[in-house]
């Protein structure tokens, strides 16, 4: 008869076998914004980036900012998935006034194996126009994630936001303020004496 320790050591490895697939993380679809904050004139990078992801093999995905602070200038696919082949994807359709990127795809070419691991999906390069605080918002009715299988890859998407400062004058600019003002003194002086 098995002793007491060995049966507890049995249940304990049979639960923790039962429970690991419960434990394994959800993969992650994240913005990260560079520089953020970013200055009003200036340009700025959006990566859409994945983490944690078991054999993907294809992706589409929408997703909107705030056209009065944001512009997109160009977009360009990650590297990510062409590291387990050949792709075919589109980087979405810019619509500037609406602040929308709308079906932005990528896809293994071929019967392989997905790409597991973390990478970029996507690179949104934009120019700052306003000031404030831009959302970066996933449009979840247009989010897929597909396996080798063509089966659906549940991930969590996870919106952010990226601030817009006003721009800060160069130091040349108060070099010309300081000469403008200094001109302006020199001039009021000799209207006094004249």
């Amino acid at each position: 008869m098995p002793s007491t320790k060995f049966r507890l050591s049995a249940a304990l490895l049979a639960l923790s076998a039962w429970a690991a697939p419960a434990l394994a993380a959800t993969p992650q679809v994240t913005f990260v914004a560079t520089p953020n904050p970013a200055q009003q004139g200036s340009t700025l990078d959006i990566g859409v980036l994945i983490a944690g992801v078991a054999d993907l093999y294809a992706y589409n995905f929408s997703l909107t900012f705030d056209a009065s602070l944001l512009q997109v200038t160009s977009i360009d696919t990650g590297s990510f998935l062409a590291t387990g082949g050949t792709t075919t994807g589109d980087t979405g359709t810019v619509d500037n006034t609406a602040g929308t990127i709308s079906f932005a795809y990528n896809s293994l070419i071929g019967a392989i194996p997905g790409v597991s691991g973390n990478g970029t999906l996507l690179t949104v390069h934009l120019s700052a126009i306003g000031t404030g605080t831009s959302p970066l918002t996933f449009v979840a009715a247009d989010t897929t994630f597909l396996d080798s299988n063509l089966a659906t890859i549940t991930v969590q998407t996870v919106d952010s936001s990226v601030q817009v400062a006003a721009a800060v004058p160069e130091p040349e600019s108060y070099l010309m303020l300081a000469a403008g003002l200094a001109g302006l003194g020199l001039w009021r002086r000799r209207q006094k004496a004249a």
